[in-house]
């Protein structure tokens, strides 16, 4: 009940009113079962503006985070988020990744539309980074189809680290699904999940218009947050310092 009250009576409206949000393709989604929305992931905003969209009920997985921060403020994120049909997911790895793997197969089982980015993390430049296999895996332990999904200027409306979201067209394009059944029955196999996974990424490149990067989005935030607070390792010798060296050497 709090997912249709916040689409259709309190978030909804001021999204339509402020960001005008269109979709094409929506006639791809399947009307009922299970199935995975797989979507480049830009901003926050994401997964407010794809659920609003589609008619069906779009369940995503979100950071455990969301969910736990204690106090007041804590407890209106938590029925926000909820609210919005997103899910906790403990992101730590080992056990809790396993975990979350579950969750979605549960879900997927039960005929759930269930939103996934591929990437793990939004994109640190409007780039469409590399995808991980956790999606290939559920795909096939669930056996549901999967539904390619590219959003357009969510990262105008919610940029990174803003704290305000700002009026601006976002237009979302749904492309036919991709059919994996060829290869139930092999979910674990970690060359199938990633040729399936990489399958994925091209549709969503060619959906998207983005240039890829065949590096995980989580890896090049690491090496941006190098960038920005200087290199860890040594200093390397310029060639003048190579030239003074010699010079006390030859004295």
């Amino acid at each position: 009940m709090l997912y249709w009250l916040m689409k259709r009576v309190f978030l909804g409206p001021l999204l339509h009113l402020f960001f005008r949000p269109q979709i094409e393709g929506a006639e791809n989604i399947p009307d009922q079962g299970g199935a995975i929305l797989a979507s480049n992931h830009l901003a926050v905003a994401d997964s407010f503006f794809l659920p609003l969209k589609v008619r069906r009920r779009v369940t995503f997985p979100a950071k455990l985070e969301y969910f736990t921060q204690p106090g007041i403020k804590g407890k209106l994120k938590k029925w926000f988020f909820t609210g919005c049909g997103q899910i906790p997911i403990d992101r730590s790895g080992g056990a809790a990744a396993q975990a979350a793997l579950d969750t979605g197969v549960r879900l997927l089982r039960e005929g759930h539309l269930l939103g996934i980015y591929p990437e793990g993390t939004r994109s640190p430049d409007g780039r469409l980074y590399k995808g991980k296999t956790g999606l290939a895996r559920m795909a096939l332990e669930a056996r549901v189809p999967v539904i390619p999904v590219a959003m357009f200027d969510t990262d105008k409306v919610n940029p990174i680290g803003s704290k305000m979201w700002k009026p601006h067209k976002v237009r979302i394009k749904v492309g036919k699904p991709l059919d994996f059944s060829r290869y139930y029955g092999l979910a674990g196999d970690r060359f199938v999940e990633r040729s399936i996974t990489d399958e994925i990424m091209y549709a969503l490149m060619e959906l998207s218009g983005q240039e890829y990067v065949d590096m995980y989005a989580a890896k090049a935030k690491e090496l941006m947050g190098f960038a920005a607070t200087g290199p860890l390792v040594p200093r390397q010798k310029s060639s003048a310092d190579a030239d003074r060296i010699s010079e006390i050497k030859a004295g």
